[in-house]
């Protein structure tokens, strides 16, 4: 099967996303957001594209066996994909690929944010696991998945801080007590 077209929907989907995170930003801080952390977004932008044109360059030439296999990770990655337009869609307005966070808002636990805190993170996650395993790319899916981890640990980190300083978000998460820990 050509795969060509699953890295052309992923380019398409990215620019998609791009635009709409650039339109509700602009709406954000219309509203006063503040951005946390600006610096730690070209981290993780060079980390995306690197992990796309590592696996667009080690998946040369773009095909996959249609076997059991190949069809369960194809599968994964589109109920993945699901998993990202719902978290999208449940955020709404707030939806943003900086951290931008508007004072005084109140957390969104709806959609899969009743279940999870950080569901579009997990969605990250699970892409650079699945896609690199379909197109069968070993070195992309070791290296960016350790490189991820990292980076989404530290931007985790990051948002939740200015979550805690700037909504309600201790309310709805309150920190584990010290003898708790």
């Amino acid at each position: 099967m050509d795969a060509s077209y699953i890295l052309l929907l992923l380019l398409l989907q990215r620019l998609f996303e791009l635009r709409l995170s650039a339109r509700n930003g602009r709406n954000l801080r219309a509203r006063g957001a503040i951005e946390i952390a600006p610096w730690s977004y070209s981290i993780m932008v060079s980390l995306h594209v690197l992990f796309y044109l590592s696996l667009a360059i080690e998946s040369w030439p773009w095909q996959i066996p249609l076997d059991n296999l190949h069809l369960a990770l194809l599968a994964a990655l589109l109920l993945v994909q699901v998993l990202r337009y719902w978290s999208i869609i449940s955020l709404g307005a707030f939806w943003n690929t900086r951290i931008l966070i508007l004072p005084e808002s109140s957390i969104i636990r709806t959609g899969p944010y009743r279940f999870l805190k950080h569901p579009n993170y997990l969605v990250i996650v699970l892409e650079f696991a699945l896609l690199p395993a379909l197109l069968e790319s070993p070195l992309t899916l070791i290296i960016f998945s350790l490189a991820n981890l990292a980076v989404l640990r530290q931007r985790i980190r990051l948002e939740e801080s200015g979550l805690r300083k700037l909504t309600d978000y201790e309310r709805v998460f309150p920190s584990p007590s010290p003898e708790r820990k």
